[in-house]
């Protein structure tokens, strides 16, 4: 501990460096990295003709290393402490006659203009670059220029670094205004226990005339595990790619050296777009007692599948994980924007990468399992992209299910992880006797089915207005289209009911037709208009139109900063909820889709709807933030738990009439079993 400097000045001192070398006596002082882990980087840049200055070399080995392998021998090393000069020649004098080793200041150097191709930097500008105050900055200013002046048009800088924000940030910014080409390169690890947590960098500058007036930049990084640079646009963005890769060092040694107590999740993006390629979740069972074969396992999510409860929430995945019966399980979910050659590509590009994340106490090569559902990566394929000024960006897409079931999707890209409308599509019936490929795309929607489970709750609380004998022309409004499959499923199966459906993005309504299926009729209107304002022109009408038997909203928010996705907290809002109450029939139902995360908040919400309509009703989904609410305006339309059932299953029977299928996974009854009052 008495080496380290007593403060940050000291690293700039030739007092401190003497006293530093002499009580270390003649053992190497390494930086950042030893040889094996900086040589391939080296390589690219030194060669073996090349004049090389090393600044600040202390008793690194390096310059030695790279004399003894053939690298290059015209090697000038030069440093401020004359104790380390002195043993460092000593080192050398017998075995390597051409190596030069210099007592001289990096800031007043004694060479010629433009007299070395390479000039190297383990660790010399990280440790002058200390702070950010004036007289630092200065002498930063004066160590670069004068490494430009003894530096050949064509040269290269290179600066080994750890690369702290600052550092960098100063040398991009002063080499790239200077018209150098700037590359920085992540430094492999060697897999050997590292003085440093945080990875390596060497910055490669290489010097260009300057042309007067030109303002390009060329800025580039190489992460670790490839050799084609990545072009960035900005000196902020090369900063943040590479704090990115820091932060994900961090990480790798913190979870290889305890258990997560939270899940972790981070993205691998492709190496060609910087877009994300996997997303891994990292998940630790402590009830899980570890032995040989169970400390670690790899499941890879079947694309499509991410969405799904199992995967796509953190209690799904702590119960994955759990039953697989490993002690961390990392979970890797597929992007739809990406192209994979099948699990065997899949295992050899994560292998390497996936052992980073390994816990502690894993056994040396311990060999760890890839899983799955199915054996396969799954099949999406992506039907359409689209753009909506309302929506953003949103895709429709094809996957397939648990089985061989087909669905057809519609997410909005700026919450992707998040299923907006779902169908499922129906079998294609083939002349001939040929097993379809998996990537025949399915037939044509069926419209008998609803994939979400709070459709299917919504459409069972018009069980609240009465048998179907009290519902010989039912009046609904839909406010929210999405895939049109609630309204849809409405119109088709109460044969009689008259639909209209608010839907404020012109862009939802194409969708739905070109791929869900949806069609307007006599008895299927849509009115595109904000749902706000198309309630408040009806409950504004001196006489109004025959009133809703049922309205409900399934309408999502555009804002992700308020703790409730679904609705907006306009529509939730008394004086509007009383526009509602306006509009529906004294025995009508209000069904409203509740997505709120922040318990305050939605405590709020359900008192503003007890205020306006005394009865409420809520129905919970399983293994969902979902909570589907039915409000009625008087106390007297309460029924108990057998009278609804009772109304379930004749509704139902209804319902069922031949020559038009009813999905058998779910019954009306079932879906008010779990029905309770507020």
């Amino acid at each position: 501990m008495e080496l380290l400097p007593r403060t940050p000045a000291e690293f700039g001192s030739a007092r401190y460096w003497d006293r530093f070398f002499r009580q270390r006596g003649q053992r190497s002082f390494e930086w950042y990295g030893a040889f094996p882990e900086l040589c391939p980087v080296l390589h690219k840049y030194v060669r073996p003709r090349d004049k090389v200055l090393v600044v600040g070399c202390g008793n690194s080995e390096l310059s030695e290393q790279m004399y003894d392998l053939g690298m290059c021998e015209d090697i000038v090393n030069i440093d401020i402490s004359d104790a380390v000069i002195r043993q460092m020649r000593e080192r050398s004098a017998s075995t390597r006659p051409k190596m030069n080793y210099l007592l001289m200041d990096m800031l007043q150097m004694d060479f010629p203009d433009g007299h070395f191709q390479v000039v190297l930097d383990k660790g010399t500008l990280d440790a002058l670059l200390t702070d950010e105050e004036e007289a630092t900055l200065a002498k930063v200013d004066q160590m670069f220029a004068e490494i430009s002046r003894v530096l050949q048009v064509g040269g290269r800088y290179l600066c080994v670094s750890l690369a702290q924000a600052h550092v960098l940030k100063k040398a991009v910014e002063y080499f790239s205004q200077e018209g150098w080409v700037v590359r920085v390169h992540q430094v492999a690890s060697s897999g050997d226990k590292q003085q440093f947590v945080l990875p390596v960098f060497v910055y490669v500058m290489t010097k260009f005339r300057k042309i007067p007036g030109s303002a390009a930049q060329i800025l580039e990084i190489c992460p670790e595990e490839q050799d084609k640079p990545m072009r960035v646009e900005s000196a902020e963005r090369l900063v943040a790619a590479v704090k990115d890769r820091q932060h994900y060092a961090l990480l790798c040694s913190q979870i290889s050296k305890t258990p997560c107590r939270e899940q972790v999740s981070l993205d691998l993006c492709d190496k060609e777009s910087g877009k994300p390629r996997y997303t891994l979740h990292v998940v630790d069972s402590p009830s899980v007692k570890p032995s040989r074969d169970n400390h670690f396992a790899i499941f890879i999510i079947p694309q499509g599948r991410e969405t799904e409860w199992l995967f796509g929430t953190e209690e799904g995945r702590r119960q994955l994980a759990a039953s697989a019966g490993f002690g961390r399980l990392l979970t890797v979910a597929l992007h739809r924007e990406q192209h994979y050659e099948g699990m065997a590509g899949i295992q050899a590009e994560l292998s390497g990468k996936v052992m980073e994340l390994a816990p502690p106490g894993l056994p040396a090569r311990q060999q760890v399992p890839f899983l799955s559902v199915g054996g396969d990566i799954g099949v999406r394929a992506v039907r359409h992209c689209g753009s909506s000024p309302l929506s953003g960006d949103f895709v429709v897409e094809d996957v397939r299910g648990d089985g061989t079931c087909y669905f057809r999707r519609l997410v909005f890209l700026q919450n992707r992880n998040v299923v907006q409308s779902e169908a499922r599509l129906l079998k294609k019936q083939r002349k001939d006797k040929k097993k379809p490929s998996p990537t025949e795309p399915p037939g044509a929607i069926d419209k008998s089915y609803l994939c979400c489970e709070h459709h299917k709750a919504m459409v069972a609380g018009l069980c609240l207005l009465g048998g179907p004998d009290a519902l010989p022309e039912l009046a609904v409004l839909v406010v929210g289209l999405g895939g049109g499959s609630l309204p849809l499923f409405v119109h088709d199966y109460f044969s009689q009911a008259r639909v209209a459906v608010v839907e404020i993005d012109p862009s939802m309504l194409d969708v739905a037709t070109r791929w869900f299926g949806f069609s307007q009729g006599d008895r299927m209107q849509v009115h595109v208009s904000d749902g706000l304002d198309y309630v408040a022109k009806l409950a504004a009408e001196a006489c109004p139109c025959q009133p809703y038997d049922a309205i409900m909203f399934d309408v999502d928010s555009k804002d992700l900063t308020v703790g409730m996705s679904c609705p907006p907290p306009a529509f939730v809002e008394k004086p509007f909820l009383q526009k509602v109450k306006t509009i529906l029939k004294p025995e009508g139902v209000f069904v409203l889709n509740l997505v709120c995360r922040d318990a305050g908040l939605k405590e709020s919400v359900l008192a503003t709807l007890r205020d306006v309509f005394p009865l409420l009703y809520a129905r919970s989904i399983q293994g969902e933030v979902n909570e589907i609410l039915f409000c009625q305006a008087g106390p007297a339309g309460r029924r108990g738990p057998a009278e609804l059932g009772e109304r379930a299953r004749a509704m139902e029977g209804a319902l069922r009439q031949p020559g038009r299928p009813w999905d058998s996974s779910w019954a009306l009854a079932d879906m008010l079993q779990a029905l309770h009052i507020l």
